[in-house]
């Protein structure tokens, strides 16, 4: 009984354990499940829970799986790892598991900046074989290949995705269709030729038309805008228009009724502040337009009383005054028509703060009581530093701008640097189809912002490596005469925000596909024939001796074309010194390069021909002008000021750039380039 009893009790304790560990058993076998989301899904679960079911998973399931962690794995940022989980994707998939694989290679090849490679396998999937969200995914991964380069191509894959988005990334989808279309040269849009269904890409054309017709005048923009939503009632912008259209029609215009003027009027910069001040009063009391020529002064000895307009080849420098130039009589050429007509005389009240004298802070708040509404200033680049930080409530135009750009939304920055100068030279090249640019600039901290501006905006054009060769001091240049100057130099790396990152191989199916070669890594390996351009930042003294040295490096005809910025320009410099510069291309702000000869004569007596000052004459004359249209500036899309700096535009964080004159050597006389 006992012993009957112990068996009872030992098999009551054993038998519930067994059952349990032939349950887990049999679990263990089943585990895991088939994915519980479509591999064509929204692989919204992490990296690591994809990894260990793709672990525990047969054959039938494993791809799916891995798949989805590989999507994971770049949405976390962990590109090496999601290319080597697409390398260990079975072979033997299914038909949608391969259109996936496809879709999915592409997407790495993405991540990993190999736009090219994308590209490629992009063109191998069918779209009508995917559902929407993976659709949604390809015309996503088309349009980061495209790295923001504008084409017909681009604008259609962000018309087939924007019915496939919900929420803040249709309006996205929206906005970026608007950036693409607004970079479109006229020469692109006229050459599009679009197919009879392609209704909404019509609409998109109709509405970027309205805009190019009427983007200075607000008044009428808001009329257009309205007239083109009710002709195009189905269209996805009429229902939600681009941001920056959506702008115009709330917009209102800044009240410049009383202005802060922000310079140093007294210290060591006080006859730069001067000189602004000077050219603000003078277009604020309307006296720009009305500039009539001047008699000779005692500041101008040699100048003439002139009634006719000088011709190009008596256009001046900012490099270094030049009292030796005669006014010519040639046929004037004619001003270029501003987009923008200057402001007349206003009633608005000025008052000019010291900032030698009181921290930037004081200013802002002083004048703030004094109830400015709108900031022209400060000057120096520290004060404008400080201007992120400020946080102010007035409207504030910067005549400076700082080291990081910063989008704040009631400020715009507006500088004459030779980085500005530069930029415009990459875009005047690679627009004149150069793609080989050599720069030679000064050796040192000034010629290496220069060539990195230059790089930076050569390749948000879509070129590729820049290089640049430093150059020493005129004595150097002397010396190196026999020696000639050789079209080679290091390659310009340009900033993350401007070039993308070097691209790598992908694996896929055992197989690795090398990325293609770097250009910098073509250029390195070639020869110095491979230059078929130079942009020269020198003196003229110093573009004397490069300019033959450049003809002697290049044998044969083919010579790279030769640009030169205005440090290099100075009139009067005689008809052996043109005809030595025959070819050579040079750029400078409007007022120097001839487009307003009474008032460059008028400026150039009044500050004793020291063309730094009539520079920043220049500068305080477009201050005002955009201080009239600031709103428009930080606000309206493409809108431009014609001024004596240049044709001016903002960027989205209200950057002022400026598009300037460029002028040739031909044949000993000065002739404009065509833009």
């Amino acid at each position: 009984m006992p012993s009957s009893m112990t068996f009872r009790t030992r098999s009551g304790r054993l038998l519930p354990a067994i059952i349990v560990a032939m349950l887990l058993a049999s679990c263990s076998g089943q585990a895991p499940q088939a994915p519980t989301e479509s591999v064509q899904g929204a692989a919204s679960g992490s990296s690591d829970y994809y990894l260990q079911q793709a672990q525990q998973s047969g054959d039938d399931n494993k791809a799916d799986w891995q798949l989805l962690a590989v999507r994971a794995l770049i949405r976390e940022g962990k590109v090496p790892q999601a290319a080597e989980q697409l390398a260990k994707v079975p072979q033997n998939l299914t038909a949608a598991q391969t259109v996936e694989q496809q879709l999915t290679s592409a997407e790495v090849q993405v991540a990993q900046k190999n736009y090219p490679a994308a590209a490629t396998t992009l063109s191998q999937v069918d779209p009508a074989k995917l559902n929407n969200d993976q659709k949604a995914r390809y015309y996503q991964a088309q349009i980061d290949a495209s790295q923001g380069r504008t084409s017909l191509g681009l604008i259609r894959a962000y018309i087939a995705q924007e019915p496939l988005l919900q929420g803040q990334l249709h309006q996205t989808n929206i906005d970026e269709t608007w950036t693409a279309l607004t970079q479109m040269s006229a020469q692109d849009v006229n050459s599009i030729v679009i197919n009879a269904d392609e209704n909404t890409l019509q609409g998109w054309l109709d509405l970027l038309s309205v805009w190019q017709s009427n983007k200075q005048d607000p008044d009428l923009l808001k009329a257009g805008i309205k007239d083109w939503q009710r002709r195009y009632p189905v269209n996805p912008a009429a229902k939600t228009l681009p941001t920056q259209l959506n702008n115009v029609l709330t917009f209102q215009p800044a009240s410049t009724g009383k202005i802060a003027l922000f310079l140093p009027m007294s210290g060591p910069a006080q006859v730069y502040g001067n000189a602004i001040q000077q050219g603000f009063n003078a277009a604020m009391n309307g006296q720009v337009s009305q500039a009539a020529p001047q008699p000779a002064t005692a500041a101008d000895p040699n100048a003439q009383a002139q009634t006719t307009p000088v011709d190009p080849n008596a256009a001046v420098s900012t490099s270094a005054p030049d009292t030796t130039a005669q006014p010519q009589t040639a046929p004037a050429q004619p001003a270029p028509t501003p987009d923008v007509a200057p402001v007349a005389s206003s009633n608005a009240q000025v008052k000019v703060y010291d900032t030698n004298g009181q921290p930037l802070a004081a200013l802002l708040t002083q004048a703030q009581q004094d109830g400015a509404t709108l900031v022209v200033g400060p000057l120096l680049k520290d004060q404008v530093n400080e201007l992120g930080n400020a946080q102010t409530p007035l409207n504030v135009l910067a005549l400076n701008q700082p080291e990081t750009e910063k989008n704040s939304p009631n400020i715009c920055y507006f500088a004459l640097s030779p980085e500005d100068e530069a930029q415009d030279a990459a875009r005047h090249m690679w627009a004149e189809q150069k793609r080989s640019p050599l720069l030679l600039v000064p050796r040192g901290a000034f010629g290496d912002r220069i060539a990195q501006a230059f790089a930076n905006e050569w390749q948000k054009l879509g070129g590729q490596t820049v290089l640049k060769q430093g150059l020493g001091s005129a004595g150097e240049l002397r010396s190196s005469i026999g020696s000639g100057i050789r079209l080679t130099g290091a390659p310009v790396t340009a900033s993350d925000s401007a070039v993308p990152a070097q691209a790598q191989g992908v694996t896929i199916g055992g197989i690795t596909i090398p990325a293609p070669p770097t250009d910098a890594q073509i250029t390195q390996g070639s020869t110095g024939g491979a230059v078929d351009s130079v942009y020269v930042v020198a003196t003229q003294s110093e573009l004397t001796l490069i300019k033959p040295m450049l003809d002697l490096a290049v044998s044969g005809r083919s010579h790279p074309s030769v640009y030169a910025s205005s440090r290099s320009y100075q009139a009067g410099a005689g008809p052996d010194y043109r005809l030595e510069m025959e070819g050579v291309e040079f750029s400078d702000i409007p007022l120097l390069a001839g487009s307003n000869p009474a008032l460059m004569q008028q400026a150039a007596a009044k500050f004793g021909n020291d063309y730094s000052l009539v520079r920043l004459y220049a500068m305080g004359i477009d201050a005002w002008s955009l201080a009239n249209h600031f709103s428009q500036m930080r606000t309206l899309p493409g809108f431009q000021v014609s001024g004596s700096t240049g044709d001016l535009s903002a960027n989205e964080n209200c950057v002022i750039h400026r598009k300037l004159p460029w002028l040739q050597y031909r044949q000993g006389s000065l002739v404009p380039v065509s833009s």
